[in-house]
């Protein structure tokens, strides 16, 4: 399993956020420009909905902004968070119906994020292998690099977290 705790070769993507699909944003709390400077991510207004995976003081959103904090490692999840990432996943789908604009963010914006956003893909009708391929494309190659959660997305979250709630 690799995860950013594990990797400290991960590079920082080169922008806050990318539109993985219209109105559904992925992003992270620091990004690298060009010239390998790190930069803080910080979101203002930009979305109608910002659900955050890993919070880090400072980077907002601003007030009024619809603000959704669920912190899971970039690591195993029980089945609690992983009914965590269901519902984020069906208030980012709900959101994108009304035609909101929706940022899912985690640290780089690889791991966390994407499982949310993977998730959300599928439930709009891709499969887990379409939503993978969509989200490395768009972010980043680095993106979901976490084999686990690609075995979670794989697997199905309905079924990865039965299967964690039998484990435990």
């Amino acid at each position: 399993m690799r995860t950013r705790g594990k990797e400290a070769d991960v590079p920082a993507p080169d922008s806050p956020w990318n539109e993985i699909v219209p109105g559904l944003w992925m992003g992270g709390h620091e990004f690298g420009r060009h010239t390998g400077q790190v930069e803080q991510a910080v979101v203002r207004d930009e979305f109608d909905l910002v659900q955050t995976l890993l919070r880090l003081p400072g980077h907002g959103p601003d007030p009024g902004v619809e603000h959704h904090v669920w912190p899971i490692p970039d690591g195993p999840l029980d089945g609690t968070q992983l009914a965590g990432v269901i519902r984020l996943a069906q208030a980012a789908c709900d959101a994108l119906d009304q035609g909101h604009k929706v940022l899912v963010r985690c640290f780089h914006g690889y791991n966390r994020s994407g499982l949310v956003v993977a998730h959300a893909l599928i439930r709009q009708g891709r499969s887990a292998e379409e939503a993978i391929r969509l989200i490395r494309t768009r972010r980043s190659p680095w993106a979901l690099h976490n084999e686990l959660f690609v075995a979670y997305l794989k697997a199905g979250l309905p079924t990865a977290r039965l299967l964690e709630e039998l484990a435990e």
